[in-house]
């Protein structure tokens, strides 16, 4: 969290789904929230309760609590206007012909 931006943030807590798989075709996790809540540019989600891990070959679903940080809107406008940059180095990558040693 930015300091400059900390004291124009407020927190909202609600009820979570963690979606998890480990399968062949899908390796990922998703949080749905269960109230339809929009996370916007700039706002932190933490998810809380203990770590997950599910075997090969499954998916499961958990519930969970989230706390939501919302940014201010000074905030989200900054975040907006540098996202851009911070994908663009995401974005850097190369092909070469010969194998790497």
């Amino acid at each position: 969290m930015n300091p400059i931006f900390a004291f124009l943030r407020w927190k909202e807590s609600v009820d979570c789904t963690v979606e998890i798989n480990n399968t062949f075709d899908q390796l990922g996790a998703h949080v749905r929230f269960d109230n339809g809540v929009v996370v916007q540019p700039g706002d932190e989600v933490f998810v809380h309760g203990a770590p997950i891990s599910i075997p090969y070959g499954e998916s499961e679903s958990f519930r969970r609590k989230a706390t939501i940080r919302r940014a201010s809107g000074l905030e989200r406008a900054w975040t907006r206007a540098t996202g851009d940059f911070e994908f663009m180095e995401l974005c850097e990558f190369s092909f070469t012909e010969r194998a790497l040693s």
